[in-house]
């Protein structure tokens, strides 16, 4: 353009101006300053801001296409999700970049399952294998070894470089838990493999890490503002009491005596487990078993893909009314204020005595051989399954203690100075302030002798219980203080089921509450017309059964 303009002077003006720019061009840098104050000094007002349009269009820099990869996505590393979609419509490169899955990987890993220490958002885990399998691939591709002419997508592993190299005709599958949209491709064993389609044939598919964070920003955000579909499973002719479910299917008891196996899709009813003599108070299952635990004093175990009841344990002279199996160990609570451990390899059990009331609910923590109990005598305790004695009283709740949940390592809370759970303590002496699991060797000693070694495993720190009082409260394990309370239903909590992201309680209010754990209550839903008696909670949905014979299920 510069000249074309030229062309269009004088051919007098072309040399004049020739010869300007090549003595500006010969000069060195001192004399170039003063030609240029010289000519700014001459300039109008429009010139000088020509001048300035020019200037900003030729030292505008591209710095993240001039700098090394590695070091480009350490810099939208630091970008928060609005400012790095923002980034990714600069130009062609920036997009590159700023979809790449080493920036994504590491946005997923600072929100996904925990709240991010900079903006305090936490996304829901949904998918776990993948976040593992591929994060130290995506480490050599940001320190810039792992860098290939594949970039950006994932850089393949060892296996999958090997099959590339000797062309060998096996297509590289994805995690079973990563869903895919692969339906509409034709088969690849089918297709010719030349050329390009080679290289295609033998690229792993992944999803983008980018889409991974959007599929969870999504149901973070339907469940920051209450977004989601209603399922509802009816069919039982009492109260329901407890209830679990995964992503395919659902188990309810029920005080008519029930066990209803459903699917969670359809909403249909797949069979009933009929067995017990009263009503049913408690369930779990895995893959291949389902235990029940029922008034009738005593605990079946089911296969409840076949509706077959596998065998019947009875020990307790009173109902059961909670339960919670781990690995090789079933631990059950009853009325008759006893909890019994069961051990499934060798077969030995043993009771353990110290409630004054029915026991409610108990939980296992097999890596520190503990148990933790919840009890009408308003008390938590926690038991040392080795020596078979309590550890520690949790006292605090002024009503009968329903529910008992150990929080998972992930979990975190800030404590702050003006709590009120000062007034609440552990029947053991004073302890020492703790600080994090890993740096604070006091917490051994704070669960006495059999804990004092390192090598062995501590329960988790953060404890969560609910009572009859119409309050969920937090605390710490090893001092025994209540950290928060929680207040807000109007009538005794039942109901209680929590991950690193979020609480969720129903009460006899026939409300079902969600809280954050630091900030406390962020909304109420509504809807069924008896007291929530079981949650069950997911990283996608929330499923609450009430006496009112009716289970919902909450998609977000």
């Amino acid at each position: 353009m510069l000249d074309r303009e030229l062309e269009d002077l004088s051919h007098t003006d072309q040399q004049a101006i020739t010869h300007v720019w090549s003595l500006f061009s010969a000069a060195p840098a001192k004399h170039r300053n003063l030609m240029l104050q010289g000519i700014l000094t001459q300039c109008c007002f429009p010139q000088l801001s020509y001048l300035a349009g020019s200037i900003r269009e030729l030292i505008r820099i591209d710095f993240l296409s001039a700098l090394p990869p590695e070091i480009s996505f350490k810099v939208l590393c630091y970008l928060d999700t609005t400012s790095l979609c923002k980034a990714a419509q600069v130009s062609q490169r920036w997009r590159t970049l700023a979809d790449d899955d080493v920036v994504w990987h590491k946005m997923c890993e600072q929100h996904i399952n925990q709240k991010c220490t900079k903006c305090g958002w936490g996304l829901p885990l949904l998918e776990r294998k993948r976040l593992r399998a591929s994060k130290r691939q995506l480490q050599l591709r940001a320190t810039g070894r792992g860098l290939n002419e594949w970039s950006p997508d994932i850089t393949p592993d060892p296996e999958a470089s090997s099959l590339r190299e000797n062309r060998v005709p096996t297509v590289g599958r994805e995690p079973s838990d990563v869903k895919t949209d692969n339906a509409a491709e034709p088969d690849l064993l089918s297709v010719p493999c030349s050329g390009l389609e080679v290289e295609s044939y033998f690229r792993p598919r992944f999803r983008p890490w980018k889409d991974v964070y959007k599929d969870r920003f999504k149901v973070g955000i339907n469940w920051k503002h209450g977004r989601y579909t209603t399922k509802y499973f009816r069919g039982h002719s009492n109260g329901v009491m407890c209830l679990q479910f995964d992503e395919s299917i659902l188990a309810t008891g029920s005080y008519d005596s029930t066990i209803k196996i459903w699917d969670v899709e359809t909403c249909e009813e797949i069979r009933t487990l009929r067995g017990h003599e009263s009503g049913i108070r408690c369930l779990q299952f895995d893959d291949k078993k389902l235990i029940s635990g029922s008034i009738d004093r005593s605990l079946k175990i089911w296969n409840w893909h076949t509706g077959q009841c596998l065998s019947t344990y009875t020990g307790h002279s009173g109902g059961v009314i909670g339960l919670h199996f781990d690995s090789a160990l079933l631990a059950s609570a009853s009325m008759d204020k006893t909890i019994k451990i069961w051990n499934f390899e060798d077969k030995s059990t043993f009771i353990l005595r110290g409630h004054s009331d029915w026991v409610n609910a108990v939980q296992l923590d097999s890596p520190s051989r503990t148990v933790v109990s919840a009890s009408d005598d308003c008390t938590v305790k926690m038991w040392n399954l080795d020596t078979k004695q309590c550890i520690r009283t949790f006292e605090g709740h002024v009503g009968q203690v329903q529910q008992v949940l150990l929080m998972p390592a992930e979990f975190g809370f800030e404590e702050a100075d003006d709590q009120d759970g000062a007034s609440s303590t552990a029947s053991a002496s004073s302890q020492p302030a703790t600080g994090p699991d890993a740096v604070d060797p006091r917490r051994h000693e704070c669960f006495g002798a059999d804990f004092s070694s390192k090598e062995r495993q501590l329960p988790p720190r953060y404890m969560l219980t609910s009572a009859l009082d119409s309050t969920i409260r937090l605390w710490d394990t090893a001092t025994g203080r209540c950290l928060k309370t929680y207040f807000g239903h109007l009538e005794g909590v039942w109901a209680l089921a929590a991950d690193t992201l979020r609480i969720v309680s129903g009460a006899e209010d026939a409300m079902v509450k969600v809280w954050d754990p630091k900030q406390g209550y962020e909304r109420t839903f509504t809807g069924h017309t008896g007291p929530v008696t079981c949650i069950g909670l997911s990283d996608s949905k929330l499923c609450t059964g009430s006496e009112d014979c009716e289970v919902r299920m909450y998609s977000f």
